[in-house]
C-alpha cells in the first residue's frame, strides 16, 4: 500500500504538517499522540488479560468438575468394595 513512499515523500509530508500546524503546535500534537497511543496499548493489554482470565477460569472450572467426578468415582468404588467384602452391611 505504501511501497511508493520514500524519504523525499516523508519530508514533504512533514513540511506540509509543519506549515499547516505551525512549529508551536507540533510538540503538543506529538505529546497528545503519545498519550493516546499509551492509553490504546494499555486498553489492549487489559482486554487481553481479561480474555486470558476468562480462559483460565473456564479451565479451572473444568478441572474442578473433573476432580469432583474423580472423587465421586473413588467413593463409588469404595462402597462397592465394602459391599463385596461384607464388612459393612449398612451400605
Amino acid at each position: 500500500m505504501f511501497k511508493g513512499i520514500g524519504a523525499p515523500e516523508i519530508l514533504l509530508i512533514l513540511a506540509v504538517v509543519l506549515l499547516f500546524f505551525g512549529a508551536a503546535k507540533l510538540p503538543e500534537l506529538a505529546r497528545g499522540s503519545g498519550r493516546a497511543l499509551r492509553i490504546f496499548k494499555s486498553e489492549i493489554k487489559e482486554l487481553e488479560g481479561d480474555e486470558k482470565k476468562r480462559a483460565d477460569d473456564a479451565t479451572d472450572t473444568d478441572d474442578a468438575t473433573s476432580a469432583t467426578s474423580e472423587a465421586d468415582e473413588r467413593r463409588t468404588r469404595q462402597v462397592e468394595i465394602t459391599r463385596v467384602d461384607g464388612s459393612d452391611d449398612k451400605l
